[in-house]
C-alpha cells in the first residue's frame, strides 16, 4: 500500500503538472488577497483577516482537485495496468486508500504555503496578532476536509471511465453539486418545508460552520461520512469489473 502511495506522489511531482497545479492555486489566491482591488483585498478591507483565502480556495479546488484525480484510475484503465494493479496482493480498499491518501497529501502541499498569508496578516495587524486565530485555524481545517471530499469524488469519477476528460467533468459536476448545489436547491420555494435538511446535505453549510472556529462533531461526521460513501462507491466501481 505504501509503495503505491509513494508511486502516486512521485508521479505527481515527476512532471511539471504538479508544480503548475501548486503555482495556479497560490497565484489565484494571492491575486485576490493582495493584488486585485476590492473588498476581498486584505490591504483595502481594513481588517486583519484572510477570509478571502477561504472564500476563493474552495472554488479553485473545485477545478484543481478533479484535474489532479482524474488520472488516478482512468489512466490505469486506459493503459490496461488496472488489471495488473488489481492482481497484486492488495485489497481494493488498500488500493483506493493509497490513492485517496496521495490526494490528501497533495492538498497539504497546496495548503502549507498558505500559512505565509496567515503569518503576514498576523504581523500586519494593528496591533500585531490582531487576527481571529480560532476562526482562521477552523477555516484551514474545514478547507482540508472540503478538499478531502473533492478527492474522494474525483477518485470515484476516475474509476468510472477510462477517459480522463469525462472523469474531470463528472468530478467537477459532483463537486459543484455538493459544494453549492444543495444550498441552491434549498432556496427553491417548493422545498421550503425541508430547506434546512437539504442545505445540510451540502458541503458549504458545514464548511461555513467550521470557519467560525467551532469544530462541531456533526460537521466532522458529515465530512467523514461523505468521504467514506464515495470511497465505497469507488470500491463498487472497481468490483464491477470482475462481474
Amino acid at each position: 500500500m505504501f509503495a503505491l502511495l509513494r508511486k502516486e506522489i512521485n508521479s505527481f511531482f515527476s512532471t511539471i503538472v504538479g508544480y503548475i497545479v501548486i503555482m495556479v492555486f497560490l497565484t489565484a489566491n494571492s491575486l485576490f488577497l493582495w493584488i486585485f482591488p476590492g473588498e476581498l483585498n486584505v490591504l483595502e478591507s481594513g481588517y486583519a483577516t484572510i477570509d478571502t483565502l477561504f472564500i476563493i480556495a474552495p472554488w479553485v479546488f473545485l477545478f484543481l482537485v478533479p484535474a489532479v484525480t482524474m488520472r488516478m484510475f482512468s489512466e490505469e484503465r486506459k493503459t490496461g495496468t488496472i488489471e495488473l494493479l488489481l492482481t497484486r496482493p492488495l485489497s481494493d480498499l488498500q488500493i483506493i486508500s493509497a490513492k485517496f491518501l496521495a490526494g490528501l497529501i497533495l492538498v497539504l502541499f497546496l495548503l502549507l504555503p498558505c500559512l505565509v498569508y496567515f503569518i503576514s496578516v498576523y504581523l500586519l495587524g494593528n496591533p500585531a496578532g490582531n487576527i481571529d486565530t480560532g476562526g482562521t485555524w477552523g477555516s484551514f481545517i474545514g478547507l482540508f476536509f472540503l478538499a478531502g471530499i473533492y478527492v474522494s469524488i474525483g477518485i470515484f469519477a476516475s474509476s468510472m471511465t477510462d477517459n480522463q476528460i469525462i472523469a474531470f467533468i463528472l468530478s467537477l459536476i459532483l463537486c459543484f453539486l455538493f459544494f453549492i448545489g444543495f444550498e441552491s436547491l434549498s432556496s427553491i420555494p417548493i422545498f421550503q418545508s425541508i430547506d434546512h435538511v437539504i442545505m445540510n446535505l451540502g458541503i458549504n453549510e458545514h464548511y461555513k460552520s467550521m470557519s467560525r472556529g467551532v469544530i462541531d462533531t456533526r460537521d466532522m461526521v458529515y465530512f467523514t461520512v461523505v468521504v467514506v460513501l464515495f470511497l465505497v462507491f469507488t470500491k463498487m466501481s472497481l468490483q464491477s469489473r470482475r462481474w
